[in-house]
Order: structure tokens, then C-alpha cells, then sequence
């Protein structure tokens, strides 16, 4: 081991346990829930296996009360829910791991629809969750006792199931114990609201109930948010945030500190730098002798050693470097930095929350198929004969499929047309704030050139006879996918009139130079909903140039929502100056400018004069060599964008399937391992 990083793997006491190092997996939602017990089960095992000291249970309910249903979290409602969690720690304890649950009840935030019982807040109020027509009951002194007595009892079950560690949960906005310590929630006037000291009382007693109900059996943390860098804004770092540590500054075994929403906990490359929650969360560790871990997107191992010699953090938290890469701390201890896949900080795993689905990753392609497809980030089934592939496109889809086939043993080779490798990684990284998207190229850049079966070749044009020549076993074809300049996008179908004259698109945009060619004013017709035309605004913006963003969406780049970015990229367009138009329809494009009308009841929109119009719609796979292969009769696959054009993630794990399917490994069915209900004998 580098001697450098000697202290991320020196031991740390918790409480009544020790961790074995400095790094913990915080909890996090991995879209599996309670109904998918065994696809968990295979993601915390495969951190526990990776080196990672602290691996973490997601947010789960501690009872009824607290209903999430619809949104993949767990459950500890009763002892039949134990069963299933004691597994989970068994996995994790296999590996030399300590195990830890967030146990929590979310307030404002819970649904109720489901189980039929109220939201409960502090006082009565609306739920936080604008789409639930509900209002919240505020809680009388019977609720809270029965709270109190939930909570005891979910650590009482904690403890049986063989946790090492459970967590007090006020943090995120998301918690009811951090509505009773806001203000801005909590408009009581008894003993539990008014004071600071009576907001704090419910937080301060679930804390001694947890201790003493744990007793030496299990250590308890605190997960605090000391500093409310969007939302209510009522509880700041160097005001009541820090007045909790300091109140509470020895009652728990461990603090987890960081700052609320989560939009803000977990902000993207694109807005937050490494180890940006510093500012806030520096201070704790001058308050309080225990233990203090904490976030911040960590993925170099020496900014992480400096948070401990300075004194900022105990232990190293993270929910998404160790979804890019579940083996983070193992490369570190055995000196292999150079093959850390780095998290790229675009927020694709939040999204499973919105859209209800597993993690996923950019970088890792293998998150989530732990335990349905058997896939190991690290490790790839051996060939039982290696042949010769031809992968022809060096974007995100071929350089991952030549990866895995190059780990199983076969002969590959990478023929990319262009000057550079990465396809649309290298142009989308040129755009201001988005240079850490070409992680996901050099990562594969670099341990393709570590393997001895592979060979990359640049300005390498294919035609149907140069691959017939090459006389491959196997042919993958990324050739990517190029963006349309007719104004057909996800809501519009058709051409709109003008705009094939004289539209420019990305692809135009991003190649070399080609945002210096640019003159303003510009109009950035959106009808792709992502980060594109957004991120292009801004980029243009900072340029000096005069922007519109006209979307016929209600809200501007919406899928953002998911990635947690949209509050951030509405700021930064208004500071920027950037003229926004939702719920703008394009009719037509001429001379003067672009025609617009309303989306919702299609009246007609004053014109926007522009000299540049700049269409983000639709993508269209780049299938002339596909065609020309077919036609030749030369078997082929293809892969990424050139197989149906997606997310950066999409094209990733596309080349990663693709590689196991010519492995022979899935199954040619494509029916993988599902969870199954249980269903009860109704006798």
C-alpha cells in the first residue's frame, strides 16, 4: 500500500463496534425496495466485497406511518421483516463489513394513499409532495409517544437482525424529526415547538430511545443536515445547524453530517466541485469528540486523505463513487489508482426515485445485475474460444464492448473513422461545465491499452469490403447516431417548416470550432428535455451571445428533475441572462426569426428574431454501413446510439450487453432472474 493513503485504512471505533477502515457506502436508494430483496442483497454484498468498511441500508420505514409505497425503499415494520434484513447483514458481514440501516419515518414526505393512514407532521400542513392531494395532521402528544415507541422498536429490530450500526434519520428535508427541529415546519406551541430547545426535544429523545434500546449491541448515528442550502433556508451552519451539534455533540456514536435538499446533497459535476460540502460541514468535528463522516462526490484518493489529516472527516461517505466503481477502496489499498472508474457526476442513479426503476450508471454498466444477471464490475467470464471481433466506432458503446471482450480473451480491434476517441463523450465533454463526462472515455481508453488483445486504430473509415477483409468472427458496429435539423422531436413528429434550411444541431455545434462559429441571437428549440440544449444555452450565454431557450414543455428541460439539476439550471439560465419560453411551440423558421404558439391552446406567440436557430430534438441511428454490411450479407450487431439513441448510460451498457451476448452468457431467451411474490396459501 502507498503509504500516503495509510489512514484511509486504519481502523475507527464506533461506539461499542470498529470499522475496519475509512470508508462507508451511505445509505442510498438502489431501486430495489422491500419487494426486491434479492437484487439488494447482490448490491451491498458487491460493495462489502470491494473494500468498503461501512456498507449501508437505505432508508427504511419503521412503520405504517411512514408510507412510501411507490418510491424503491425498505421496510422494518415488524419481525417478519427482520428474516430478509438479517440476510442482507449475513452478505455483508461475509465480506468483513459492518452493516448499518437508516431507520426513518419521513413526515410531510410520507404518502398515506397506500396504507390509509394520515401524514403527520409538526402541525398541520400540506404534504411536501405537491403531487398528493393530501394535508398533513399535525401530531397530537398520543402520536408522538406512539412515534417514539415505532422508532425504539424498529432499533429493537435493528439489533435483532445483526446491524452494527442504525441511524437516527433528520436530514434531506425527508425526515419527521427534521420538521419538528425547523421552524419552517414546526409552528407548535407546547413542548415541542416555539424554542429552539423544545424543537430539538423530539430529535434528542428518539436519540437517548435508540441508545439505550441498542445498549452495547449496536452503535447509533445521527444523520443531520447542518445547513439548508436550498429549500426553507431556516437552518443554516453557523446558526442552528451548529447549535445541534453542539446540543447533542455526545449522544450519538457517529455523526453523518451533511446539507439538505437533496438536490444539494447530491449536485452534479456540472454545478459542484469535489468535496464542495466542506464550507458546512467543516466545523462539526470541532464541536463533537465522536466520530464524523461525511459526502462530497469523493473519487481521488488524495483529496480524501487530506479531508482526515485535516480534520474534516473521520470516514470517507459515498453513495455514488461506489456505484461507478464498488471496488474503490480495494484499487486504493493495493495501489491501482489508475483503474478507479471515476463517478462522472451526471446523477443517472438518482433518477430511480422518479422513474422507479434499478440504478443505473454511467460508468458501471454492471449496477443492478449483481444478482439477476451475474454480473461482476470487475471480473469477466473467460471465452471458451477466443475469436477476432471487429468493433468499428470508438464512442462510449464501442470502447466498453472491446473492454469486456478484451477481458474474456478475445483478439479485439477498435477502427474509429474520426480524429479522436470518446464519439459523442469527446464532443459533449468540450461543453463548459461538463468535462467530466470524458471520464468515461479515458477510463476505457486506459485499461484497453493495458490488455495485450486489442488493438485501436483512429482515421480508420470502414466499408462493407474493408470488413469482409478482416474476416472477423464477430462484428459490432457503434457508429453512434447524429441529431436532426428538422425540428421533429419527442413531442413533435414532423418537419417544421424552415428549419431543414438552416438549423444547426449539436453535432454541429460541438465538433472542433464549432461553437466559435456561432452569431447571436440565438434560439435553442428544445424538444429533447435533457441536459443538451440547456447545457448549450449556457455554454453560449457565457460566450457573450444573446439565447432563447423555447421548449413546447411546460417545464424547461424536464427529465433534469430527475437528475436533480432543474432548480440549479433555471438559476443559472437567469443569471446567466438566458430568455426562457416554455409551452412554446415552433411553427415555422424565416428571415425574421422563429414563428411560435402556444402549446396549450395554440394562440399564436410574438416572434423571436435570431440569426442562428439550433435544433435539440430527435437523434437518428447512422445505419449506412449497417445497411451496406446487411446488403454484403456480412453478419453484424449493433450497439449504442447506433442501436436505439439514448443516454450516455444507455450507450455504455448497451456495449456491455452486447459483449456478454457474444460471450455466450445471457440467456438466449433474454429472461434473466426475477423477484417472485410470495404468494399465501389463503387456507
Amino acid at each position: 500500500m502507498d503509504p500516503r493513503f495509510a489512514p484511509l485504512f486504519e481502523p475507527l471505533k464506533i461506539g461499542p463496534v470498529t470499522a475496519p477502515n475509512r470508508f462507508a457506502v451511505m445509505p442510498y436508494a438502489n431501486g430495489h425496495s422491500y419487494l426486491m430483496p434479492n437484487g439488494a442483497m447482490g448490491v451491498r454484498a458487491m460493495r462489502a466485497e470491494g473494500g468498503w468498511g461501512i456498507v449501508g441500508m437505505q432508508l427504511s420505514e419503521i412503520d405504517p406511518t411512514s408510507d412510501l409505497a411507490g418510491l424503491p425503499y425498505e421496510r422494518l415494520w415488524d419481525n417478519e421483516d427482520v428474516a430478509v434484513h438479517a440476510q442482507s447483514v449475513a452478505r455483508i458481514h461475509a465480506h468483513g463489513a459492518l452493516a448499518s440501516i437508516e431507520l426513518a419515518h419521513t413526515g410531510l414526505r410520507s404518502r398515506g394513499i397506500s396504507t390509509g393512514y394520515p401524514v403527520m407532521g409538526p402541525s398541520s400542513a400540506s404534504t411536501l409532495r405537491p403531487e398528493m392531494p393530501f394535508m398533513g395532521k399535525a401530531m397530537d402528544l398520543a402520536d408522538i409517544r406512539a412515534f417514539r415507541a415505532s422508532h425504539r422498536a424498529a432499533v429493537r429490530r435493528a439489533v435483532q437482525a445483526g446491524y452494527d450500526i442504525a441511524y437516527v434519520y433528520a436530514a434531506h428535508d425527508a425526515s419527521l424529526l427534521w420538521h419538528f427541529l425547523s421552524p419552517a415546519y414546526n409552528q407548535r406551541s407546547d413542548g415541542y415547538g416555539g424554542s429552539f430547545e423544545n424543537r430539538l426535544r423530539l430529535l434528542r429523545e428518539v436519540l437517548e430511545d435508540a441508545k439505550e434500546e441498542a445498549g452495547s449491541n449496536m452503535a447509533i448515528a445521527l444523520r443531520f443536515a447542518v445547513h439548508e442550502a436550498g429549500g426553507p433556508r431556516k437552518i443554516l451552519f453557523d446558526g442552528e445547524g451548529r447549535a445541534v451539534v453542539e446540543a447533542l455533540s455526545d449522544v450519538p456514536d457517529l455523526w453523518d453530517v451533511n446539507i439538505s435538499g437533496w438536490s444539494r446533497d447530491s449536485g452534479t459535476s456540472r454545478y459542484d466541485t469535489e468535496g464542495f460540502q466542506e464550507e458546512f460541514t467543516a466545523f462539526v468535528k470541532q464541536v463533537t469528540q465522536r466520530p464524523v463522516v461525511g459526502v462530497g462526490r469523493f473519487t481521488s484518493p488524495d483529496t480524501m486523505v487530506s479531508q482526515l489529516k485535516r480534520g474534516v472527516l473521520d470516514m470517507i461517505g459515498s453513495a455514488r463513487a461506489s456505484i461507478a466503481d464498488p471496488f474503490l477502496p480495494n484499487k486504493i489499498r493495493e495501489g491501482r489508482l489508475d483503474d478507479i472508474r471515476e463517478c462522472i457526476g451526471c446523477n443517472v442513479c438518482v433518477g430511480v426515485e422518479m422513474d422507479g426503476v434499478v440504478v443505473r450508471c454511467t460508468q458501471n454498466p454492471t449496477m443492478s445485475e449483481e444478482w439477476r444477471r451475474g454480473w461482476h464490475p470487475e471480473h469477466v467470464p473467460a471465452a471458451n474460444t477466443p475469436a477476432s471481433v471487429l468493433i468499428i466506432g470508438g464512442g462510449p458503446a464501442g470502447l466498453e464492448a472491446a473492454l469486456t471482450l478484451g477481458r474474456a480473451g478475445h483478439a479485439v480491434t477498435v477502427a474509429e473513422a474520426g480524429e479522436e476517441w470518446g464519439g459523442r463523450v469527446a464532443r459533449e465533454s468540450r461543453i463548459s461545465n461538463l468535462a467530466a463526462y470524458g471520464r468515461v472515455r479515458d477510463y476505457r481508453l486506459y485499461q484497453l491499452g493495458q490488455l495485450g488483445n486489442a488493438d485501436l486504430y483512429l482515421q480508420s473509415p470502414m466499408d462493407a469490403k474493408s470488413v469482409a477483409d478482416m474476416q472477423a468472427d464477430h462484428v459490432l458496429v457503434a457508429t453512434g447516431s447524429h441529431w436532426l435539423n428538422t425540428g421533429r422531436g419527442r413531442t413533435n413528429f414532423d418537419a417544421i417548416p424552415g428549419f431543414a434550411d438552416v438549423a444547426f444541431t449539436p453535432d454541429d455545434l460541438l465538433n472542433p470550432g464549432g461553437l466559435r462559429d456561432i452569431t447571436g441571437p440565438v434560439v435553442i428549440y428544445d424538444d429533447d428535455h435533457y441536459y443538451m440544449a440547456n447545457a448549450l444555452a449556457a455554454d453560449l450565454a457565457q460566450r457573450g451571445l444573446e439565447v432563447h431557450w423555447v421548449s413546447p414543455a411546460a417545464a424547461l428541460g424536464g427529465w433534469t428533475a430527475n437528475t436533480l439539476e432543474y432548480p440549479r439550471i433555471l438559476a443559472e439560465m437567469n443569471r446567466l441572462g438566458v430568455h426562457m419560453h416554455p409551452n412554446s411551440t415552433a411553427q415555422a423558421w424565416s428571415s425574421a426569426g422563429l414563428q411560435l404558439a402556444r402549446t396549450d391552446s395554440g394562440e399564436a406567440l410574438p416572434e423571436i428574431p435570431a440569426a442562428t436557430l439550433v435544433c435539440v430534438g430527435l437523434r437518428a441511428p447512422n445505419l449506412v454501413l449497417s445497411a451496406a454490411l446487411t446488403q454484403a450479407g456480412i453478419n453484424h450487431r449493433l450497439i449504442g446510439d447506433a442501436e436505439a439513441p439514448g443516454p450516455i448510460q444507455g450507450a455504455v451498457y448497451s456495449g456491455h450487453r452486447h459483449a456478454r451476448e457474444v460471450l455466450g452468457t445471457e440467456p438466449e431467451d433474454r429472461i434473466f432472474k426475477r423477484e417472485r411474490p410470495v404468494v399465501f396459501d389463503p387456507r
